[in-house]
């Protein structure tokens, strides 16, 4: 047996507002009872450079053989879902059995039109990332 976990959201698309609430159901099977489980709301970089991660949210869960739950968390106004050359910005929900690690995940979109945030390549006379993404010059 191979120890497993399963998220899966009420909204299917993934993609959520800022501030909206996330809704579904949890379920796990593990090959020995766990110290401690978790679900925990995140978000993580990746790409070129230095990784960065914050935990925005922590739900202790029974810390069984098997078991399932529902859920729910409410989502922070920022950072957006970013997607570039260079980085990435992702929101995720993690099963975390200890000592095992993760055992299930689920990404998610955080954007106020319920979309990743695609940043523009710079050109040489733009000044700043910001002013890429307004069109400004």
């Amino acid at each position: 047996m191979t120890s497993q976990g399963t998220i899966t959201l009420d909204d299917r698309s993934a993609a959520f507002r800022p501030y909206e609430e996330i809704r579904g159901s949890i379920a796990w099977t593990l090959e020995k009872a766990p110290k401690s489980l978790e679900l925990r709301l995140f978000w993580f970089t990746h790409g070129r450079g230095t990784s960065e991660a914050g935990v925005v949210e922590v739900k202790s869960l029974p810390a069984s053989l098997q078991g399932g739950e529902r859920f729910s968390f409410k989502l922070p106004g920022t950072p957006y879902s970013l997607s570039g050359k260079l980085i990435q910005l992702t929101w995720a929900l993690e099963l975390v059995a200890d000592p095992l690690g993760q055992i299930g995940m689920c990404e998610l979109v955080l954007g106020p039109e319920k979309r990743t945030i695609e940043l523009p390549a710079i050109d040489q006379g733009k000044t700043s990332w910001w002013k890429a993404i307004k069109g400004a010059h």
